[in-house]
């Protein structure tokens, strides 16, 4: 029966391959995304277990962080810059996924996100959203929820406006261009919850400081933030 099942994999695998997100080698089990040659050069941050990183210090000041963390490193030209944009823009929902287990992966190891309580993707206007076909946090947040355990609350906290892309904005543009863009529907679902925002990078911070905002305006709420990659 093995021998059958190997068999029929491998002409699965003749006629669909399976191939390295990364750099395109054929040579993936159907549950990867990346080869390892392209895992192991996926720049690490180890922020999870670091506290006061960079992470943390761009939310200094502007909003009360119980943890802040990144998975990555991010940096033009990079292979997360191209993982990134087949996520956002090419419509690879499945590397958003994976991605999304790397980051679980650390979370789930560091003891300072433990008394997370829930998921919150950042939302995207449904403009946008239907435009790209999915929610590229949401996706990330799925990733996390199959190897850590916590529940995911979608479609509660929600984008009013829809707003232009952020990447070519400083700070204090981002942070006008934010404002008051967010709400969340029903605060009764979030009260008294140690929440964990979600994005996949962060740059200036400006989009999650302003949603964050809005969610530690719930009775009881406090926040942390975990992100796929930090822009150095």
């Amino acid at each position: 029966m093995q021998t059958i099942q190997s068999s029929f994999s491998d002409l699965l695998h003749l006629f669909f391959p399976h191939i390295c997100a990364g750099c395109g080698t054929d040579t993936l089990d159907q549950e990867q995304m990346l080869c390892l040659h392209c895992l192991n050069n996926l720049p690490s941050t180890n922020f999870f277990d670091q506290p006061n990183n960079p992470v943390e210090q761009v939310f200094y000041g502007r909003i009360p962080v119980e943890n802040a963390a990144a998975g990555y490193f991010f940096t033009k030209d990079s292979l997360l810059q191209n993982l990134i944009i087949q996520l956002k823009y090419r419509g690879n929902k499945a590397i958003g996924f994976y991605l999304g287990r790397l980051l679980g992966n650390y979370l789930n190891d560091s003891s300072r996100f433990t008394n997370v309580d829930a998921l919150v993707p950042l939302p995207l206007n449904p403009r946008r959203e239907k435009k790209r076909g999915y929610n590229q946090a949401t996706a990330l947040c799925n990733g996390i929820l199959a190897v850590w355990n916590k529940p995911v609350i979608d479609k509660n906290v929600i984008r009013k406006v829809y707003t232009e892309t952020q990447t070519h904005k400083g700070r204090i543009s981002r942070w006008e261009n934010m404002d008051g863009i967010f709400a969340v529907k029903n605060p009764a679902e979030l009260e008294n919850k140690h929440i964990l925002l979600i994005d996949d990078v962060v740059t200036t911070g400006a989009t999650l400081e302003a949603c964050g905002s809005e969610i530690l305006k719930i009775n009881g709420t406090t926040l942390s933030i975990a992100t796929l990659a930090y822009t150095i």
